[in-house]
Parts: structure tokens; sequence; C-alpha cells
């Protein structure tokens, strides 16, 4: 009787995930699941606490639906990807595991695991599959067989290809054997942190529950509302994405269920977009592995001259910047481990254009914080907005934060939620208190700005211009 072992990592769910329905595909076959906990590689990769206790909640929740279709779930914690490497090698010889199925992972350092991995697998027969994307990498390519370097010719041709044929989704195992019981707690040697599972599903069931209503409620609204951050106006889908308790196919074919015209331009095809984005960031890693080594896309953005001030960059990541919506969010991604899509980019792009610090130290704070922390999408939002990316905005676009804040927090919802110091500000003078402030004779429990946006867009677009000619 053959063995197969189905190693899990970025994909802890039994619904749609193409790995474990390939080893559930032979009856006579014994399966086995493998996950291995790499806390000093998390720690490498500045993973937020948050996260990692999510993580372990959906880890347990895989456990126990493993166990309900008669699949035992072993777990090992191990420091690193190469001691990871060599327990799966032994966990293949302990239980005679003749086939080994895995979802391939993008990532620079993942990929190069995985290959090592399979060179040293003599006697095993190793089988992966592009699970975590809608379209494998490779293709969807330009007409001289390139990757896209820009997002809306890609965008047009993954429909072109969605309207040939849609990827399936794979059901969930069949029951192999007798259900499994006395399942102990699984966790790990890393820092958790509490998450609050009202706003992020904790587990599989909870997950695809949360997608069948934004897509039946939410999709049809998400062009008007998803600027607005005082609306709740988002899926807030990204996390199950990230550690895949959802696929991407099952987004797809649930949004079309409901919103049969998103193919089309129709109503639900913003937030399809925002999943061809997903996908548009992880066939590029795969193209570009420099992108996973704080690299720039375009290469002389490397001459910027950042300033090192730890003082103003300190303000930033705690929310003390004196500019309203800038600080509401950074506190919001402080106390929740999430932050609005918008404000992901007024926040990035107040950090590299108005203090002119490194996007590469937002974006590793970022990840620290983040309980959707994803290096595809991390990466690609922060060189947009740090116009070192690819179809990145032009460095001379520059956000205004103080008008942003004006324009998607009107009426000041937002910011009084998370900034409270601000309560008696009337609405009108919100966005810049301290002018209210001073034409009163009022003192605010509150910072001055860090800096003065106009004179910071012009140091700004000189450090960029004295780049491009350096």
């Amino acid at each position: 009787m053959p063995t197969h072992l189905v190693w899990f990592r970025a994909d802890l769910r039994i619904h749609d995930n193409i790995a474990l329905a390939a080893a559930c595909r032979a009856k006579d076959a014994n399966v086995l699941a493998l996950f291995i906990a790499t806390p000093e590689q998390w720690q490498q990769h500045d993973m937020a606490p948050r996260q990692a206790a999510l993580l372990r909640s959906y880890l347990n929740d895989l456990q126990r639906s493993l166990a309900e279709k008669g699949i035992p779930l072993i777990y090992q914690e191990v420091r690193d990807f190469t001691a990871q490497r060599q327990t799966v090698q032994e966990t293949c010889k302990q239980h005679n595991v003749t086939h080994l199925f895995y979802n391939y992972q993008y990532e620079f350092n993942e990929q190069q695991r995985d290959r090592h991995l399979e060179k040293m697998m003599e006697d095993v027969v190793c089988e992966g599959f592009d699970d975590s994307v809608m379209l494998a990498p490779g293709s969807v390519m330009t007409g001289n067989h390139e990757m896209y370097k820009v997002f809306t010719p890609f965008k047009n041709a993954f429909i072109r290809r969605l309207k040939e044929a849609l990827p399936e989704c794979v059901a969930a195992p069949t029951v192999r054997e007798e259900a499994l019981t006395d399942l102990p707690e699984l966790t790990f040697n890393y820092p958790q942190q509490a998450f609050d599972d009202t706003l992020f599903p904790a587990s599989e069931q909870a997950a695809i529950a949360r997608l069948r209503h934004f897509c039946k409620q939410g999709a049809a609204e998400y062009e008007a509302c998803r600027d607005f951050p005082a609306t709740e106006g988002t899926s807030r889908l990204s996390a199950c994405l990230t550690l895949g308790v959802l696929s991407p196919r099952q987004c797809l074919h649930r949004l079309l269920a409901e919103q049969p015209q998103a193919l089309d331009g129709g109503a639900g095809s913003v937030w399809l977009n925002e999943l061809i984005w997903r996908e548009f960031y992880r066939h590029l890693m795969t193209y570009h592995p420099d992108l996973c080594k704080h690299r720039p896309f375009i290469r002389w953005t490397d001459n910027v001259k950042w300033q090192s001030d730890n003082e103003r960059l300190k303000a930033w990541q705690t929310g003390q910047t004196g500019y309203p919506i800038v600080d509401a969010a950074m506190r919001q991604l402080n106390e929740t481990g999430w932050m609005h899509n918008r404000l992901r980019m007024i926040t990035a792009s107040f950090l590299v254009k108005d203090l002119l610090i490194d996007w590469r130290i937002g974006e590793r704070y970022f990840i620290s914080q983040l309980i959707d922390g994803d290096l595809a999408a991390n990466n690609g939002g922060w060189q947009w907005a740090a116009s070192t990316g690819t179809d990145a905005a032009p460095y001379f676009r520059i956000f205004n934060p103080t008008t942003q804040g004006q324009r998607f927090d009107a009426d000041g919802e937002f910011i009084r939620q998370w900034v409270p110091e601000l309560s008696n500000v009337p609405v009108k003078a919100l966005h810049e208190p301290w002018a209210w402030a001073d034409k009163q004779g009022v003192t605010l429990d509150y910072p001055r700005p860090v800096v003065d946006h106009k004179q910071a867009r012009v140091a700004t677009l000189a450090a960029y211009e004295a780049a491009r000619k350096a």
C-alpha cells in the first residue's frame, strides 16, 4: 500500500487544497499530513505575533478537520528551513512514504528549500502544485513571452484567460479512516498576541462564511465603499488568503456565483481587480526574485539619499506625527494588526515622501505588525508607494496627508475613533487641528506636525531627481 504525505505550509485548509486532493485521489493510499513550525525562520522574516496566533488557530482547526477524515497530522517544531528539510526526509523514512505532496510557495527562500529537498528525495516522488494562485506563474505572459511589468495589461490578459476557462475548485477529501480523537493542542515557541476573532475569521468554516457573506452583501458595494476607513467596506479576508485558509479560486467562484457580471466590469469587478493585484505581485516575485532581497524594481531609485531620523520614524510608528489620518491609521495597525488599504497607501507615502525614510524600513515594520502580512503584497504595495517598483506611482506623485484625510474621512469618524485627543476639535478643523488650536488659543494634547508637507515635497522631489541623474 502506498503512503502519501501532504506537507502543509501556507495552505491550512481541507477545501480546495490541490495537494491534499491529489494525495487523497488514490483510494488505497495511506494518507498522512505534516506541518513543521520554524520559529527561528519566522523571526528572520519578522512575522507579526498576531499572525502567529492566527496561524496557531488555523493549525488546530486543520488538525481537527483532518482528524474527522481519519488523516493524522504530524506536528514538528524546528529552527529553520534547513532543519525543516531534514525533518521532511526523516518523516518520509519513518513512515515509508512513497509520495510527497505540497503546494508551491513563491518566495525565494521557500523555493530554494523545495529545490534542495527535491534533489535529496531519491526514493520519494515529489509532487508540487500551484495552489495559492488562480493561474500559475508563467501562464499570463506578454506576446514576447515575458512577464508583464504593468498591472492593467496583465489584468486584461488575466481576465481573458479566466473567460476561456475558470480554474476549478477541488472538493475536500472524503472520510478515509475512522475519525481520530484525543487531539493535542498544538502551539510553538514564538511570540503570540491575541487577535479579535470578530474581525478575523479564526477557522476555515468561519472564513468560508465570511467570504459568502461579503460576496453576497459587500462585493457589489466595494467600489463605492472601499476607500473610506470609517465604513466596513472591505472583505477582511486578506489574512485568510495569506495563511491559506481560503484559496483565491474559492474567492473567484463565490464572487461569480453572487456577482456574475464581475468578469465583464460589472458589480464585483473592483474586488476581482484586488484579487488580480495579489496574483500580479506573486507572479512578479517568481520572475524577479530580487524583490525578495530588499531590492527595488527600478534600479536607479537605489541612489536616493534616504534620511536617517529615528525620532521621526518613531513618531510614524506610534501614530504621533501630527497628521491625524496618518496617526489614526498607524494606531489601528498597532492595536489590531490590520490597516485599511487606502490608509496603507497614505501612511507609506508619508514615511517615504514626507519623511524621506527608506521604504524598506516601513515594509519591515508593517510585516512585524500585520496579521495579513504577505511578502509579495506588502513589498508590492511599498514599492508602489515609494515609486521604486513595477507599475509604481510616478515619483513626483506625492500624497498630501491633509487632503487625503479630508477626502476619505471627511467627517472625521475614523480619526475620532483612533485619536481621541482630538475629540473636542470641530469637524472642519480636524484635519489641521493646530491651525484651529492656535487661532483659538487652545492647547492640544497632540503633537504638532513633525514635518511641513510643502517643504518635504520639494526636498523629496529634489532627492529623487538627484538619484535619477546619478
